[in-house]
């Protein structure tokens, strides 16, 4: 060999690029490594929302506050279903907060792969990165929304005596943690399956509220458990019930809190996020031929 072909063969790379081998795997190391690529994500994620309008950052608190006061005026005085005690605007809001976190994960993950198609066809990094930047950014407008939560259950809680607070409140960290890794998971799998499949993106909107209504957030699970027992096992199939009906045991003292409702809703969160990075890192392999 020439003293050339010697030197390139101890040349050392500051990076790699090798086949992903395992098919499970979310890539740690290779996130840490682009983590700077990460935050950067965040923060395009987090200011383009709002960029350009009027109200700006101002809708992150007037989402919730309009969503709880059309269902306490819908749901609540027009309806009449039962808060179980709470104040309609409070009862609502406590449902919606958790909520939001899991619906705008889900529905913006969903579109990883067409959404960024041109960026991915040109530049290498960590694919997962997108998905994860989206939960993080999330977990920021989740943190706005819940200290105007935190600002109403202070309000009643000061003026009234029906606001019961339990222990569970140390469960809340567990609970946004399971909302944002259960969003994760199903978006991932419908990102996917969306690069084969486009007319399954117009489905999304419609298959998430379809989830809400079959989830404890305007109304009760008690009160499917006193008139319908027999439809009570549909929601508690949904895995955001436990998480919801905690939440709400936690911060208002009403709910059926159960450790198996919880337990259930854990344990879906982990099969739903090992079969998403299953399926996520076998089609980013060959997305581009698709999408």
């Amino acid at each position: 060999m020439t003293n050339k072909e010697i030197e390139d063969d101890n040349e050392a790379w500051d990076l790699v690029l090798e086949p992903k081998t395992s098919w499970y795997s979310l890539g740690l190391s290779q996130i840490i490594r682009f983590k700077d690529l990460l935050f950067l994500f965040v923060r395009r994620d987090f200011v383009s929302v709002y960029k350009q309008t009027i109200l700006g950052p101002m809708w992150f608190f007037l989402q919730p506050i309009i969503t709880s006061l059309t269902y306490a005026i819908i749901f609540g005085f027009l309806a009449n279903i039962s808060t179980e005690g709470m104040p309609p605007f409070l009862f609502y809001m406590c449902g919606i907060t958790l909520w939001n976190y899991f619906s705008d994960t889900l529905t913006k993950t969903a579109d990883t792969f067409t959404a960024n198609a041109s960026v991915f066809g040109k530049v290498y990094f960590p694919r997962m990165i997108v998905p994860l930047s989206i939960v993080l950014s999330n977990l920021v407008k989740l943190g706005i929304q819940f200290l105007l939560f935190m600002i109403v259950w202070l309000y009643y809680f000061a003026t009234t005596s029906i606001i019961h607070p339990t222990i569970y409140i140390l469960l809340v960290p567990v609970l946004i943690l399971i909302m944002g890794f259960l969003g994760l998971g199903f978006g991932i799998i419908i990102t996917s399956m969306t690069t084969k499949y486009r007319d399954l993106k117009f489905l999304i909107t419609f298959g998430v509220q379809l989830l809400m209504y079959a989830s404890p957030i305007v109304f009760p699970l008690s009160l499917v458990s006193v008139k319908y027992p027999q439809y009570k096992w549909i929601l508690l199939a949904n895995p955001v019930t436990g998480i919801i009906e905690t939440f709400k045991k936690a911060f208002l003292g009403v709910g059926e809190f159960e450790w198996s409702y919880l337990g259930y809703s854990i344990s879906f969160t982990i099969v739903i996020l090992f079969l998403g990075l299953i399926v996520f890192n076998k089609v980013e392999k060959s997305f581009m031929d698709t999408v």
